[in-house]
């Protein structure tokens, strides 16, 4: 498993490869809890401010900018402020959150200081996927540490600064990946999400003020404050700052966790080079779903010989989305027909029924793949599938639904020839021609 930064110095895995790197004490040797100080030098305002200059975007997905979400907390609030951290990494492909979990936990808690001192929040929790039940202990052992050398909890460093930090699992549901099915997990309900507006910031956990980022977002504070907020930024591009993280797997011979600078300058060179290229030599590349399994597949064509940049910019006019950064590379000898199917049942299994689009809809389009799989697939199922996916997308409680019509949107209109095989008489048969 490769750990790696590319075209640029490690800042997020820049402690992946040194000894104890989770402790207090290694990390304070390499430059831990300085940004912490400096922030503390500052104002909310300033803090705020070389944030928003960063031009760090939400890494868990949705990519809302953070300095931005962090200014819609009101100032002037009596109720309590809230920081919960989202370490429910669900996503199928992705799993970089892990590492940095594992591996540097002190970097969360010091970036969730700093927004914590920001905010003027006193509480803040982490919220663990069921399955990183094991990383809890980490975090925990971490959080001790940093109470114990006066970083976390009463009067931090002698200030009248006081943050209390506490770790929580859920139960290893993917609807709870979305901020405000979270939050209500986080409150003992079950994970259903929440009507918006109001927003987290505005009425979040307990229906107070909340900031809810995933590990990777919060993880890069320290570094925006130590560097300057412009600074980090021109690591990357003007709209997509600093770097990102890419949960790397699939066909090729180096998967692993890659650090990238945001606007990297090619994925046909990232996938075929600097992962080591198709991991059986006599493949092609087939495709890539680089955002994890949310957002449109890019076939081969849309990558070979056309420059694209991985950032939110480039995949967007690429073909796709940053996503999570799970890129899932796929070769010549995948049918889309199965590994849609298998995504399909995977949204139908996570969706928690709320609505009624995802609920039924997910139902339907599991048994039309079950029946294309036992044989029965029929010329008018493709224009069947997409008028079910229309049926769902933008038409859902909230973006899981979503989710579910892009993946198969995009595979059954970019991979017509899969599903031709499945549902047209000897490949070329006579369907309506609507959707192949």
């Amino acid at each position: 498993m490769e750990l790696k930064a590319i075209g640029c110095e490690p800042l997020q895995l820049k402690m992946m490869h040194i000894e104890n790197g989770h402790t207090l004490e290694v990390y304070q040797e390499h430059g831990g809890y300085e940004a912490l100080k400096k922030a503390m030098n500052m104002s909310s305002d300033e803090i705020i401010d070389e944030v928003k200059a960063s031009a760090l975007r939400g890494r868990g997905g949705a990519g809302f900018p953070t300095g931005m979400k962090w200014s819609f907390v009101p100032r002037d609030s009596p109720k309590p402020k809230y920081i919960v951290c989202n370490a429910d990494e669900s996503e199928p492909g992705t799993f970089k959150d892990r590492y940095l979990l594992e591996r540097d936990p002190h970097a969360l808690i010091e970036g969730m200081l700093i927004g914590a001192f920001a905010l003027g929040v006193e509480t803040c929790y982490i919220y663990y996927r069921g399955e990183y039940h094991y990383l809890i202990d980490v975090m925990d052992k971490a959080i001790e540490e940093a109470k114990a050398a006066n970083l976390v909890g009463e009067n931090i460093l002698g200030s009248d600064f006081t943050c209390h930090f506490y770790t929580h699992t859920g139960a290893g549901a993917y609807i709870c990946g979305e901020e405000t099915a979270l939050l209500s997990s986080l409150e003992g309900e079950r994970g259903h999400p929440r009507m918006k507006p109001p927003f987290p910031a505005v009425e979040g956990v307990y229906a107070c003020p909340t900031v809810v980022n995933n590990v990777e977002t919060l993880t890069a504070v320290p570094q925006i404050i130590n560097m300057g907020g412009e600074t980090w930024r021109d690591l990357g591009t003007e709209k997509s700052g600093g770097t990102k993280l890419w949960s790397v797997s699939g066909h090729v011979k180096k998967p692993g966790v890659y650090e990238l600078p945001m606007g990297y300058e090619d994925m046909e060179k990232f996938i075929l080079e600097d992962c080591g290229g198709m991991l059986r030599d006599d493949k092609k590349l087939k495709a890539c779903i680089p955002g994890g399994s949310s957002v449109y597949a890019m076939r081969a064509d849309q990558i070979i010989g056309k420059k694209v940049t991985l950032d939110y910019e480039g995949l967007v006019e690429g073909g796709s989305l940053v996503g999570s950064g799970g890129f899932i590379v796929i070769d010549e000898t995948v049918d889309m027909v199965d590994s849609t199917k298998n995504l399909t049942e995977f949204y139908k299994h996570e969706s928690c029924g709320w609505c009624t689009p995802c609920r039924e809809g997910t139902d339907w389009l599991t048994k039309i793949f079950n029946r294309i799989a036992d044989g029965g697939g029929r010329p008018e199922d493709a224009q069947l599938i997409l008028d079910l996916c229309d049926n769902i997308e933008g038409k859902s409680f909230c973006a899981l639904g979503d989710a579910a019509a892009w993946a198969i949107q995009g595979a059954v209109k970019r991979f017509p020839e899969d599903f031709k095989k499945h549902l047209l008489p000897n490949g070329n048969g006579n369907g309506n021609g609507n959707a192949l």
